[in-house]
């Protein structure tokens, strides 16, 4: 494997919130997870990694056009002391403002694998449409 390969595969560090964006009222750190968000002609699909989240501690909703993630990861069992931790415990915040192309009554969601994919649909009156020459 060439150090490009290698430098593409490498884990990116979280990023906690920062405290410009509102003070924090919970008790443990809170990170803004990584995503990644794609579109197409039907949707808009985003990807955000959320290590160690259940679907029981992961709230998704929308209000007010703003769509919003509040995850909570389980936390380690306080009998087991760690020795040496590359990965920091905590939840996850963020927010994405949708606006009136997304038709929020459609968004669909899915955990797997510390990895959530939420479906965007476009609104009909924002998807291309081919026009017919008569």
């Amino acid at each position: 494997m060439t150090s490009k390969e290698c430098k593409e595969l490498e884990a990116v560090g979280k990023k906690p919130i920062e405290p410009s964006q509102g003070e924090s009222t919970h008790e443990n750190v809170i990170f803004v997870p990584a995503v990644d968000i794609i579109e197409n002609s039907e949707a808009i699909t985003l990807y955000a990694d959320l290590p160690g989240v259940d679907k029981e501690n992961l709230s998704i909703d929308v209000r007010d056009g703003v769509l919003y993630l509040e995850a909570k990861v389980k936390e380690t069992d306080p009998k087991l002391r760690p020795i040496y931790r590359e990965y920091d415990e905590g939840g996850y915040s963020r927010k994405f403002t949708l606006g009136e192309r997304i038709a929020t009554d459609k968004i669909a969601a899915k955990l797997s694998n510390g990895v959530l994919t939420l479906v965007l649909p476009k609104a009909e009156a924002h998807k291309p449409r081919k026009i017919q020459i008569t």
